[in-house]
Formats: C-alpha cells, structure tokens, sequence
C-alpha cells in the first residue's frame, strides 16, 4: 500500500496526552469513522470526500494528506510535534538511561 502513504504523517492528538499518527489513507479513513457524528460538518466531509477520490486515484495522495490535515486544525486537533520532547532527545548515560 506504498502509493497510498502519506509523504509524511500528519499527528492529532486523541485525549491529553495522547497524540496519534495518521501515516496513510487507511489510517485516515479509520480516524474518520471514529468521529462523532453530532461533529461532523463541511470540513469533515471534504477531508473524507478527499480521501476517497484519493483512494480511488482520482486525486494525488498529498490532497488527501493536506485536506486531512486541514480538517484536523480547524478541529483544533492537529498536534505539533516538531518540537521533540526533551525525554525523547536526551543523551543516554549508564545502564537506566536517566540522566543522574
């Protein structure tokens, strides 16, 4: 499924201190699925509309990626994860891994 892969994911964040990665258009259809219904709208159904016609190649997989993207900002869930967490980045010493 390599032509249906996103050049690069796109991060939402599901809960407080959860973010998921939405790496292809099988992600992003499940993502989709999962929504609430009662919040559902326009930029809702162009992201899934998108998705679909990317599926079905009738559009690049990038149009898909950038109208998920769009549906997940106006959402208000659209993670930024250029910054690394310092825990991810941090050199590691001795046997724990945990700075002393």
């Amino acid at each position: 499924m390599n032509d249906r892969t996103f050049d690069r994911p796109v991060f939402v964040k599901k809960g407080a201190f959860m973010v998921e990665e939405i790496g292809c258009l099988a992600d992003a259809f499940e993502f989709l699925e999962e929504w609430p219904k009662n919040r559902r709208g326009p930029i809702f159904d162009t992201a899934f509309r998108a998705c679909q016609r990317a599926y079905d190649s009738q559009v690049a997989i990038s149009v898909a990626r950038e109208a998920f993207a769009g549906f997940a900002r106006s959402a208000k869930i659209l993670a930024d994860v250029s910054a690394a967490v310092p825990w991810m980045t941090a050199p590691k010493t001795g046997r724990g891994g945990v700075t002393a």
